[in-house]
């Protein structure tokens, strides 16, 4: 409990120092609105955001057109207790492995996606939730080597990607 609460105060703060960069020059997104109160008329102004110097410069691409990357994760599946035989347990477990290594190797190549949202009533967080996701399409994954001990399936799982993989 005590963990979570941490957790979440730490969330809570970084959301908030958030909201400051959002607020200041570090926004690139777009014209920045800049309310002033002029007397008890409050103006509205549409101000320019400054390109940080690290986007004036030419990015250099992670990977080369001449080169190929190795990924290689394990994923883990637990055999669930109410199976009927050892090999209903040993194939729902490796297939649950499978899926976490699918998901490994996704969240590698394309990014994880997190949202997260804070509930504080009376300076105190009553309600957080952290939710993450990430969508790809997974191609030609090999699994090395599979391992199944004490109902644990641990599976590992090699793909290899080049430049040709992302070209359109």
């Amino acid at each position: 409990m005590k963990k979570s609460l941490l957790i979440a105060l730490f969330l809570s703060a970084t959301a908030l120092l958030s909201v400051e960069t959002i607020q200041g020059v570090e926004d690139t997104t777009g014209p920045i609105t800049v309310e002033q109160a002029a007397g008890d008329v409050p103006t509205t102004q549409m101000v320019e955001p400054a390109l940080p110097s690290s986007q004036n410069q030419s990015i250099e691409p992670l990977l080369k057109e001449e080169e190929e990357l190795l990924i290689s994760v394990t994923g883990q599946g637990v055999a669930p207790m109410n199976t009927s035989s050892p090999a209903q347990a040993y194939a729902l477990a490796k297939r649950a492995a499978v899926a976490d290594a699918y998901r490994m190797i996704a969240e590698r190549v394309k990014g994880v996606r997190i949202d997260g949202q804070d509930l504080i009533k009376n300076m105190m967080v009553k309600r957080s939730t952290v939710r993450t996701s990430v969508q790809a399409m997974v191609k030609n994954a090999d699994i090395v080597e599979t391992t199944f001990k004490e109902g644990l399936c641990e599976v590992e799982m090699e793909i290899t990607i080049s430049h040709a993989d992302f070209a359109q």
